[in-house]
């Protein structure tokens, strides 16, 4: 995967001030969509009325409204509670690493998802967020597999490690849930990955001192040759074998017996 890098970093300090502040704004952001939804649910408990009628009803032509107002929408506060924190954790996981991206694959999630369940899901009406925390945590975990830089990677771990389930939530199970929702989603994710995924550059890589020898000029390294060579001893023509001593005057070779056949054999 062709992914533009980063150039390289003058000023450590302004560079972490930088990303604290993307972080913040993912935050934020996070918190900012999870608090127009439980809006929404208030909104509903205090006029004691359901706004499900906005949701996505597959073959019906009312029902395409839904593909827009269903993901703000939920049945009842524990459905929101249970896409409360996926949405906070994977929303600013999308937004602090993938900053120039997430729009794009949040809209394409939103909307793709939307239009597969009223193409292909049951006769009922889809309402939800969880097609949104699907759709992202495939995204996050499908680009750390193609991207595989360290924060890509790292946030494919994360995601994975907090969310992994969701790989098997994509099948039938619970009449009640809206697997549907989960499987549109998680397919939009991975279709985001692969279309905005060079969107974002990579950062910038350690080079070694190693891997600059092959831009070495003929002429740097002549001179780089030329240094070896004061530097290094000159080859001497003879080098005495030190175990090979001459004979000293009065020097005497004792000659051991060899042990009886007897001993020998045994």
């Amino acid at each position: 995967m062709d992914i533009p890098l980063q150039p390289p970093v003058a000023d450590p300090q302004s560079q972490r001030r930088h990303d604290r502040h993307r972080f913040l704004r993912a935050l934020l952001i996070s918190l900012g969509f999870i608090g127009a939804i439980w809006w929404i649910k208030m909104i509903e408990l205090w006029l004691g009325t359901s706004f499900s009628w906005l949701g996505v009803r597959p073959d019906h032509w009312t029902g395409l409204i839904g593909i827009v107002s269903a993901p703000m929408l939920h049945g009842s506060v524990e459905h929101l509670l249970s896409n409360t924190l996926p949405l906070l954790v994977l929303g600013t996981l999308t937004f602090a690493v993938y900053p120039r991206s997430a729009w794009r694959a949040l809209a394409t999630v939103w909307l793709l998802s939307g239009l597969g369940i009223w193409l292909f899901g049951r006769p009922s009406t889809h309402i939800g967020a969880s097609g949104l925390t699907h759709g992202l945590m495939f995204f996050l975990f499908v680009l750390g597999l193609l991207r595989r830089d360290r924060p890509a990677v790292a946030t494919a771990m994360i995601a994975f490690f907090l969310y992994g389930g969701m790989l098997l939530s994509v099948l039938p199970g619970d009449p009640k849930v809206s697997w549907e929702a989960h499987l549109f989603g998680a397919l939009s994710g991975v279709l985001a990955a692969l279309l905005w995924g060079r969107l974002d550059p990579a950062p910038p890589r350690k080079r070694y001192s190693w891997e600059d020898e092959d831009d070495i000029s003929p002429l740097e390294d002549e001179l780089a040759a030329r240094q070896r060579a004061e530097l290094e001893p000159a080859r001497p023509n003879e080098v005495p074998v030190l175990w090979q001593h001459p004979p000293q005057p009065g020097a005497r070779v004792i000659d051991f017996p060899a042990p009886p056949r007897s001993e020998r054999d045994s």
